[in-house]
């Protein structure tokens, strides 16, 4: 049984940079995790595209995050230009449901991290016209909205006032990433669904960017999704894909209808994925496994499409 995808984070168009971060890769065929290519096996494609940055970009690479979130917009909109027949941007629900009947990928932007537009509330507006869906408020560092998971701290007043412009643009909430404190500060304050793109569940795999039981279940009670990482380390130890079906099967616990439960494989975002899984072309192989380990064929749709869709209407503007 084969099911359309509909996936929440990838790292693609930072990896089409290359070494030097300024390079021409090919989505349209190429040894990363994702290609258009492979997705082929899929009857469906929606892919998030994150526009990653941080402030770490100026120690590491000598490149402002400014300048890194330009290029990889820039990736994007070029191989969305060079592969009309395959993929289009997407800018709601109404545009992925028509290029999946066109048999076309969609295209999602997003954000990991808003250091490259200097974490500016005023400018999500903008943001949200080019057609960003998405947004984390931050990396792995503290920055002048919240702490990080690794850094700890909540959210700072600048950090309240960008989820507040956020979510009144028509934009996610995304919480991967963010400091446990910061996590419960934007459900105190959220007016929509939260989304965790890229976590999978603590109780399982004990790193502070999964997410404890508690804290998937108040992204249940929003109405928001969590979308499951194929990032090794954040799935257990030597993990297969019997692992991702045990993490999936602990949040259907809280979640018995798999109504809040994703896919977001970081993908190209890691260097190491779970066993069995080897990029876009593997997700058939895990949709065959869960529903050998027990799951419906609609609890499985629900996770690999209707649940993402589900979200983004849920904030379409």
């Amino acid at each position: 049984m084969n099911f359309p995808v509909f996936d929440l984070h990838c790292d693609t168009a930072y990896a089409l940079l290359g070494s030097d971060h300024n390079s021409a890769g090919s989505l349209r065929k190429n040894d990363l995790h994702i290609d258009l290519e492979r997705a082929k096996v899929l009857p469906g494609y929606a892919q998030c595209f994150a526009c990653f940055t941080t402030p770490y970009m100026e120690e590491w690479y000598r490149v402002k995050p400014l300048n890194m979130f330009e290029r990889e917009l820039a990736t994007i909109q070029r191989e969305i230009d060079k592969n009309k027949r395959l993929m289009s941007i997407a800018y709601g629900p109404g545009d992925i449901e028509a290029n999946r009947q066109k048999g076309k990928m969609s295209a999602i932007l997003t954000i990991e991290g808003p250091a490259g537009f200097g974490y500016d509330p005023e400018l999500l507006q903008d943001l949200s016209l080019i057609g960003f869906r998405m947004t984390t408020l931050g990396w792995n560092e503290s920055n002048p909205l919240t702490g990080s998971h690794q850094t700890g701290g909540g959210l700072t007043d600048m950090g309240r006032e960008f989820v507040k412009e956020a979510q009144r643009v028509g934009m996610l909430i995304d919480v991967s990433h963010i400091s446990d404190e910061g996590f419960w500060d934007i459900i105190d304050i959220t007016n929509g669904p939260v989304v965790a793109s890229h976590s999978n569940s603590r109780a399982l795999c004990d790193v502070s960017r999964n997410l404890t039981d508690d804290m998937f279940k108040a992204i249940c009670q929003t109405g928001g999704v969590a979308g499951f990482n194929q990032c090794a380390p954040f799935v257990g130890a030597e993990p297969t894909l019997d692992t991702v079906c045990d993490h999936i099967l602990h949040w259907m616990e809280f979640d018995p209808e798999c109504q809040h439960i994703a896919l977001g494989g970081d993908l190209d975002g890691c260097d190491q994925l779970t066993g069995g899984f080897d990029g876009i072309q593997s997700y058939p192989a895990l949709a065959q496994r869960l529903l050998e380990r027990g799951l419906t064929e609609q609890q499985v749709e629900n996770i690999f499409w209707n649940n993402a869709m589900g979200v983004m209407e849920k904030c379409s503007m």
